[in-house]
């Protein structure tokens, strides 16, 4: 006989809900919120293009690094104080970030930031899986995921503002101390769910999954891999195809945002796909698309080139989605921290390396063959999906 599906109230499905999303959001902000701070610094330090990059570095590295550690903290304490620890963490890297006197300060101040970053994705996105079963997971997911780019814009624009009547210090300080304020609101407010800290044995799978779901997770993590790779990899060339066509630094700024804006809706919009008509059918459309815009957008003028810039946008980041949302499907429950810690490492992790390769590609064989080799590995993707299928298919078979 199944175990019987966990289901949760109204209540705590949107109390898990908000949680996460508005960790996510704060997380991804104070993420992106060092590009802002990355000309200021340059400023008040003298630092050189080396050592702005390497202030971006740390700070991902710690995220990416420190999540499988931030999993495992989860199932001995519990997710809700792991979540609410990090988030203060990560609040009391930039308010350090404001009082450093030197590079070596500032760099440990991101190198904390980044560690308490390093809890969010992981858990968060675990709360979701636990709180909502089913098509719902993947929809829920998906919401989460576009709240983390809400995030994205709010914050560094809420930066740029503080800037303009305060001193960078003040502002990060002020910045920073949100993360406090959150994190008191996450640990008073976090769903807690039955198992969380530990592994009950009342949750262990019905009968054990066939082999074919035990090499789904390993393929849907390739797949998050080159995805992840070849997103990071166009946005580094995409600047300098544009000015190729003429594009002024002002234009180039538009256009990204005109990427993002499309990535934000893809996010969201490629979930509820998803959730109609497949896991597998979707991450085809997504990928095959953003295989042939890349293509299509490199003999465009630019006029036309930006009008599809929000359709290359939709592509890129609509897979994500799809993907982090079928991360529940090929897991039994209580693995899902471990599995999303995993996962978000890896992604995030490919995303870290694959602009210093393609640079690589690129001084050697240019710009333009090196987009259509990256939009070419894209469709690597495709195979490997469709070798997925079965195991999604047969996760669902055991839990029915």
């Amino acid at each position: 006989m199944n175990a019987p599906v966990a289901t949760h109230s109204a209540a705590e499905e949107r109390r898990a809900a908000v949680v996460a999303c508005g960790a996510h959001a704060l997380h991804d902000g104070y993420t992106d919120l060092i590009y802002v701070m990355l000309p200021v610094w340059q400023g008040e330090f003298g630092l050189s293009y080396a050592a702005l990059g390497l202030m971006k570095t740390v700070f991902s590295g710690a995220l990416a690094g420190f999540q499988i550690p931030s999993g495992l903290l989860a199932e001995r304490f519990g997710a809700p104080l792991v979540l609410a620890l990090g988030t203060a963490l990560a609040g009391l890297g930039y308010c350090f970030a404001g009082l450093s006197q030197g590079i070596a300060a500032l760099i440990a101040a991101l190198f904390i930031g980044g560690l308490g970053a390093s809890t969010q994705h992981p858990l968060a996105s675990s709360l979701v899986a636990r709180a909502f079963a089913g098509p719902r997971s993947l929809k829920a997911l998906g919401t989460y995921n576009f709240a983390g780019d809400i995030g994205k814009m709010t914050v560094p624009a809420a930066a740029s503002l503080l800037l303009v009547v305060l001193p960078w210090r003040e502002a990060l300080a002020l910045l920073g101390g949100c993360g406090f304020l959150v994190a008191i609101v996450i640990f008073v407010a976090m769903p807690r769910f039955a198992g969380e800290a530990a592994t009950p044995k009342s949750e262990a799978p019905a009968r054990p999954p066939s082999r074919l779901s035990q090499f789904g997770f390993p393929l849907l993590l390739s797949v998050g891999v080159i995805d992840s790779a070849t997103r990071m990899g166009f946005l580094t060339f995409l600047p300098f195809v544009l000015k190729a066509k003429g594009a002024s630094i002002p234009t180039v700024g538009v256009a990204l945002t005109l990427v993002f804006a499309g990535g934000a809706a893809g996010k969201l919009v490629c979930a509820f796909i998803g959730a109609r008509i497949g896991a597998v059918a979707t991450v085809w459309l997504t990928e095959a698309l953003t295989a042939l815009t890349i293509v299509v957008l490199l003999p465009l003028p630019l006029d036309f080139a930006l009008l599809l810039l929000p359709i290359i946008g939709i592509a890129l980041n609509g897979t994500s989605s799809v993907l982090y949302g079928s991360v529940p499907d090929l897991v039994a429950p209580n693995k899902r921290q471990r599995a999303f810690s995993i996962f978000y490492t890896g992604t995030i992790g490919a995303g870290a390396v694959s602009p210093a390769l393609y640079g690589l590609l690129g001084d050697a064989i240019g710009v333009t063959p090196t987009l259509i080799t990256l939009a070419a590995i894209v469709l690597l993707t495709l195979p490997l999906t469709l070798a997925l299928r079965p195991a999604l298919a047969a996760r669902v078979s055991a839990a029915s």
